[in-house]
């Protein structure tokens, strides 16, 4: 049986422009519950870094409620349950593709062997063959799956990827999607990807659709 990982009721969130308010993020109302698979599609600028910046809990509500019924409260769910894979790149420049896996382990004190776990966490993304290679001597598609290692070196029970193949040709983001669908084969964690790729949203089971900050979801749209 599914479990409820976020609930959102009338989340909005607003910005300031000068002297005036701008809406990112309308009032919205959602879930994602374990084994979810969740494309969130729109034009650049229409909200979907801000809704995925309120479901990690890297940014906060200006109005509505956010919940993470199974995973824990505010300020405690990453890294631990909940990995995120960030649109540009976000590798530490000194240091190795495995260690810059490691860091949330170290960060966790989250396992006895940090690089063991780290290679396997490159392994899963087809990449330990390049562990000891720094940032700079990787391809943009390497990155980016060096950082989605990074992301479910944890297992998290939710994994956000903003814009994940955004910076990547073709083949590249063929391969990190790929990495990323079978990172998390077998396990019951919901996955959430923010594109505005049809070929990368086509390769989940659910839409979400976003513009200009109003978000529409096959259960709003069943309510119609």
């Amino acid at each position: 049986m599914s479990e409820i990982l976020v609930a959102g009721t009338g989340v909005a969130r607003r910005f300031r422009q000068g002297a005036a308010m701008f809406d990112a993020l309308l009032p919205a109302s959602f879930t994602i519950a374990t084994g979810d698979s969740i494309a969130v599609v729109g034009p650049s600028g229409s909200g979907k870094s801000t809704l995925l910046q309120l479901v990690a809990d890297l940014d906060a509500p200006s109005s509505g409620a956010l919940s993470w019924p199974a995973l824990g409260v505010s300020g405690q769910l990453r890294p631990r349950h909940i990995g995120v894979v960030f649109q540009s790149p976000s590798l530490l420049p000194a240091l190795s593709a495995v260690e810059n896996v490691e860091v949330p382990i170290r960060l966790l004190g989250a396992h006895p062997d940090p690089r063991a776990a780290a290679l396997e966490a490159l392994e899963r993304v087809g990449l330990a063959s390049i562990a000891d290679k720094l940032p700079e001597e990787l391809s943009g598609g390497q990155v980016q799956r060096v950082g989605l290692a990074r992301a479910i070196v944890l297992r998290p029970r939710l994994v956000l990827a903003d814009e994940p193949t955004g910076q990547l040709d073709q083949q590249a983001a063929a391969q990190a999607m790929d990495a990323l669908l079978q990172s998390l084969e077998g396990s019951d964690a919901a996955l959430v990807v923010a594109t505005h790729d049809p070929a990368v949203a086509a390769r989940l089971r659910t839409r979400w659709t976003i513009d200009h900050g109003r978000l529409v979801t096959p259960a709003q749209e069943r309510a119609r």
